[in-house]
């Protein structure tokens, strides 16, 4: 349902931090001056729906973002929800699902042998929001010679 071109575009989620999230979008194409667009989240299928409790707005007053503290995703999926509302036109809706951005690993410690020549470099899993397999993660390691 709603006109085309209305639903907010490049809908992005980030976690940071383990339990902080950013939620950023733009305003429609075809949305009018009216147009206000509402955010609704829920962790998991089973929990309930929240509403963005503390919106970003551009210099209209319109919504085009929210911050989220305390964020828990305790499963795989996290599930997000935008409408709108405008006198002039019905607001298409748009449902997303979100990704996380890892923060680095934790504790990297490094032991170098200069007999051997070589270096062994160990580290701990990075905290997150919700994956708790550390068999989940694949590292780079970039080696610089100074």
């Amino acid at each position: 349902a709603g006109m085309n071109g209305t639903a907010i575009e490049n809908f992005v989620c980030v976690i940071f931090n383990v339990s902080f999230m950013n939620c950023t979008w733009h305003v429609g194409k075809t949305a009018t001056e009216d147009t206000q667009y509402f955010l609704y989240w829920r962790p998991s299928m089973k929990e309930d729906v929240t509403e963005c409790q503390n919106y970003i707005k551009d210099n209209y007053g319109k919504h085009t973002g929210c911050r989220f503290q305390n964020v828990t995703i305790k499963y795989k999926n996290a599930y997000f929800l935008v409408n709108g509302s405008s006198s002039e036109k019905n607001i298409h809706i748009s449902d997303y699902i979100i990704v996380e951005k890892l923060t680095p690993p934790l504790n990297v410690t490094v032991n170098c042998t200069e007999a051997s020549h070589r270096c062994s470099i160990w580290w701990q899993p990075p905290r997150t929001s919700h994956v708790k397999k550390s068999s989940c993660f694949q590292y780079e390691i970039v080696i610089e010679n100074k």
